[in-house]
C-alpha cells in the first residue's frame, strides 16, 4: 500500500520569504563547494531576488512543504525569456521553468525530479509540448542532472551581459516518476490543518 504524502505543493506567500532566501543562500554556498561561479555575483543574487519577490506577488512561485508547513524546495514558471528564446522555437509552445531549488536537508527525496514532472503535467494541461529551462553555461553538473531527467540540449546562447543560457527542454508527456506524484494543497487558508488535497495542479493564473 502507497504510503500518505508527506511533502506537499502549494503557492509561495510573502511569509515565505525568509524560507526561500535561506534557500536562495544555503545553495550560493553548496554551488562554492562545486565548483561553480553560479549566482556568485552579489548584483546578479540581488536582481534575481527582486525577480523572486515579483513571482511570488503575481503568483508565478510555488513551494514543496512538509506536514508542518516547512519549506523543502521551492520552483516558479515565468514568461520566455527573449535573451535566449527565439521566434523560431515557438516560445508559446513551452512552460518556462526558473529557480528550482531544493534544500539539502531533503536531498534524496527527489523532489527536483517530482516538481519537473508536476511542471510537465501542469504543461500538458495548458496544451503546452515542451517544459524549458535556461541554466548557467558553466555549471555542467547541473547540465548533466537535468539531461538525466530528461531535458536536452537545445544551444548555449552568450549574450555579454548573461551568465545563463545552457538551453534545454522536455517533452510534457515524459515523466521520471508517475507513481509518485507531488499533491497539491488546494487551500492555502488550511495551512496546519486539514487541507484539500490533489494531484491536479492547482492554479491561480
Amino acid at each position: 500500500m502507497k504510503s500518505a504524502p508527506t511533502e506537499y505543493l502549494r503557492p509561495a506567500a510573502a511569509e515565505d520569504v525568509p524560507a526561500l532566501l535561506a534557500l536562495r543562500t544555503e545553495a550560493e554556498e553548496w554551488l562554492r563547494t562545486k565548483g561553480t561561479d553560479q549566482w556568485s555575483d552579489p548584483e546578479t543574487g540581488e536582481k534575481a531576488i527582486s525577480k523572486w519577490r515579483a513571482s511570488i506577488d503575481e503568483g508565478r512561485a510555488w513551494v514543496v512543504v512538509d506536514e508542518r508547513d516547512e519549506v523543502l524546495a521551492t520552483v516558479s514558471r515565468g514568461p520566455v525569456d527573449r535573451d535566449f528564446w527565439r521566434d523560431a522555437d515557438r516560445p508559446e509552445s513551452a512552460l518556462y521553468l526558473y529557480k528550482l531549488i531544493v534544500a539539502r536537508e531533503a536531498s534524496g527525496r527527489h523532489l527536483g525530479t517530482r516538481v519537473i514532472d508536476w511542471m510537465c503535467r501542469l504543461a500538458a494541461l495548458e496544451g503546452r509540448t515542451w517544459v524549458r529551462i535556461d541554466t548557467w553555461r558553466t555549471n555542467t553538473e547541473l547540465h548533466t542532472y537535468y539531461e538525466r531527467l530528461g531535458f536536452r540540449h537545445v544551444r548555449t546562447e552568450a549574450p555579454a551581459h548573461r551568465r545563463s543560457g545552457w538551453l534545454a527542454q522536455r517533452p510534457v508527456g515524459k515523466l521520471v516518476m508517475p507513481d509518485d506524484p507531488l499533491t497539491v494543497s488546494l487551500d492555502e487558508a488550511a495551512r496546519g490543518g486539514a487541507a484539500t488535497r490533489s494531484e491536479v495542479p492547482a492554479q491561480r493564473w
